[in-house]
């Protein structure tokens, strides 16, 4: 399997990501082991997690994705395999969040506590912080690189505007500059990232990391009527996508996935694939037939009429 330069880093990845939202959350220690001994052993190497995955689930105080990977890497011992991309920035209760140089130099030691690391692949802005000068935000990795804790920087949730105005802060202070963008893109979600912010990606050789890749799973199919919507956590978010658009999407991933004799998950992570600016999507599993789904994508490749038309069932141009 092809590896992808992730941006301007010695970095090389596999085409797809371990989201590692999940873990802690609707996958306990068992199955989360289970799917990352699996992704792992066909050749996929980069789980992006965050301090803060997954504060949200009943009981849980944020940290526990960070904690299953770390036991994880510790009982394989196989840290030198893996690429790991946590986050920083978002709301750890306390007033534990933003981007403040202090925050970030204490936030980091705890990431590395719980991922049982001396480092961190890449370490990326999870909420922008406007009331912190992007100065201060780059001038604390800046520190964290030079400490060795941090290999490289990215951003996620950034405007463009502000994502620009970090590459030109880096470049006149000597900073280390955001090297990816995690951007929520999907085939029913494209507007936004194709006109804000693919451009400034392919200008700048920004790898990107998408998230949301499959919608929440309204890209997977199992979504189809309200009655659909108790068959996930997720569920209740979908309402949203059950628009003309929405089911013209998932009519084409159909036929699409018909023609290979696949799913439609793996026909809409390989669109994505098939993107010139998209370096690997990230996409998380519960079970390991989710993922299995999810890593044939990397076998499948789409014509470029079929490109062609799931483009056309995505067209977003004629909508508000």
């Amino acid at each position: 399997m092809e590896k992808k330069r992730l941006g301007n880093t010695d970095l090389h990845i596999a085409p797809l990501a371990f989201g590692g939202n999940v873990f802690g959350w609707t996958a306990d220690k068992k199955t989360s082991f289970a799917l990352l001994d699996d992704f792992t052993s066909k050749g996929f190497n980069l789980v992006d997690t965050a301090d803060v995955y997954s504060k949200w689930a009943p009981g849980n105080l944020g940290g526990e994705s960070e904690t299953l990977i770390g036991e994880w890497m510790h009982l394989r011992k196989n840290r030198s395999d893996i690429i790991i991309a946590t986050k920083v920035g978002g709301d750890m209760g306390d007033d534990k969040k933003g981007l403040t140089k202090k925050y970030i130099l204490e936030a980091i030691d705890s990431s590395l506590t719980r991922l049982k690391t001396d480092y961190v692949d890449l370490y990326q802005t999870h909420f922008d912080d406007e009331e912190t000068p992007v100065e201060e935000t780059l001038e604390a990795y800046d520190v964290l690189v030079k400490a060795g804790k941090v290999k490289w920087i990215g951003t996620s949730n950034m405007s463009a505007d502000r994502i620009r105005e970090s590459l030109t802060a880096s470049t006149k202070n000597n900073f280390p500059a955001y090297q990816t963008l995690q951007p929520h893109y999907n085939l029913y979600e494209r507007k936004k990232y194709e006109a804000e912010y693919e451009k400034l990606c392919l200008d700048n050789n920004i790898g990107v990391l998408n998230y949301f890749a499959l919608a929440g799973g309204f890209l997977t199919g199992k979504y189809r009527t309200e009655a659909d919507f108790e068959k996930s956590a997720r569920g209740d978010q979908m309402s949203k996508f059950m628009d003309d658009r929405g089911f013209d999407i998932l009519d084409e991933l159909d036929l699409v996935s018909l023609e290979h004799n696949t799913t439609s998950a793996t026909v809409a992570i390989a669109w994505l694939m098939a993107r010139k600016s998209i370096t690997a999507p990230i996409a998380s599993a519960t079970s390991l037939a989710q993922l299995d789904a999810l890593l044939s994508s990397a076998e499948l490749t789409l014509s470029p009429e079929e490109i062609t038309r799931l483009d056309e069932a995505s067209d977003y141009t004629n909508t508000d």
